[in-house]
């Protein structure tokens, strides 16, 4: 049964077919934060960005495709998300026991770039065969290939939603624009969301803000009207604010492993700022697969209790 929550969110789609609104409640459905309007999400792309020994040697049986369907299963996430390679290696064995996103363009760290890029690596028509529930698509705010990247997911939004698929745009912004201290700026981050939001996503997920300002005249602005971005709970508050006054659903990277106690501060500082949940990769399967299902549990509670 959806629950008033649920409905409520659905309600901020209004230009959407009963085919997208269906598969977005499937994800907000699904998973032990079914019903809540909370997201934990587990996303397997790092074999394609980073390489797969960076990824996986630290827990070899994170090298297997299947070893992610089960603990996205296990762990009772709300969604699976991985390029087309790891989807079909499972989506067959594993049909129908967690809602799939189909990551469709990814990029390679073979080649150092200033101004990073994507190949399309995957299509709607992937997405519907494997039965997702969405595609994910990542921009690159301050790449000189921003508009470029801009103009594609307009063109596969449309399709993507044409079809009954939900959109989920991973907005990073990175290259020669912006300074690397400026990738995670509050103000920049806060920007990227509210881009990823103007081109159609229906989940945007960034990374968390620090409290540097990027933009000089965006400074100005902050300073002239008391912004407050003093504490981590408050910049997600404001990023949430940038993405239509929380009317679309903002989640956020969980960025390299990390020590579990300063993640959880994390994530209850998400919690606390209205952030809508987590997109969980490398925290979670770089671990042994008990820790990692006691790690996602530890996530998955904070979320689902009371602010």
């Amino acid at each position: 049964m959806t629950t008033s929550r649920v409905k409520e969110i659905l309600s901020w789609y209004g230009s959407d077919n009963p085919g997208t609104l269906t598969n977005l409640a499937r994800i907000l459905n699904h998973g032990r934060l079914g019903g809540t309007g909370k997201l934990v999400i587990l996303p397997v792309d790092q074999g394609f960005e980073h390489g797969p020994a960076r990824s996986f040697a630290s827990n070899p049986p994170a090298y297997n495709p299947h070893y992610h369907f089960e603990l996205a299963i296990e762990a009772g996430v709300n969604a699976y998300a991985a390029p087309l390679g790891f989807l079909e290696a499972g989506a067959r064995e594993f049909a129908g026991q967690v809602p799939l996103i189909l990551k469709v363009n990814d990029h390679d760290v073979l080649l150092d770039e200033k101004d990073p890029y994507q190949a399309l690596t995957g299509s709607v028509e992937d997405a519907l065969r494997l039965g997702a529930v969405g595609i994910g698509f990542t921009i690159y705010p301050g790449s000189a290939h921003r508009l470029e990247m801009y103009g594609q997911i307009r063109s596969y939004a449309a399709e993507a939603k044409r079809n009954g698929l939900a959109v989920i745009i991973w907005s990073y912004p990175r290259g020669s624009g912006i300074s690397r201290e400026g990738e995670t700026a509050i103000d920049v981050t806060a920007y990227a969301a509210h881009i990823a939001a103007e081109l159609g996503a229906h989940i945007v997920k960034v990374k968390l803000p620090s409290d540097h300002l990027e933009q000089e005249a965006a400074r100005k602005v902050y300073e002239k009207e008391k912004v407050a971005i003093g504490t981590l709970a408050e910049r997600v508050r404001h990023v949430v604010q940038s993405t239509f006054d929380g009317r679309r659903i903002l989640i956020f990277s969980g960025g390299p492993a990390d020590e579990t106690s300063k993640f959880l501060e994390e994530v209850r500082a998400i919690h606390q700022g209205g952030g809508f949940g987590s997109i969980v990769g490398r925290n979670s399967f770089q671990r042994r697969k008990p820790e990692a299902l006691k790690f996602l549990s530890d996530v998955i509670d904070i979320y689902g209790s009371a602010v």
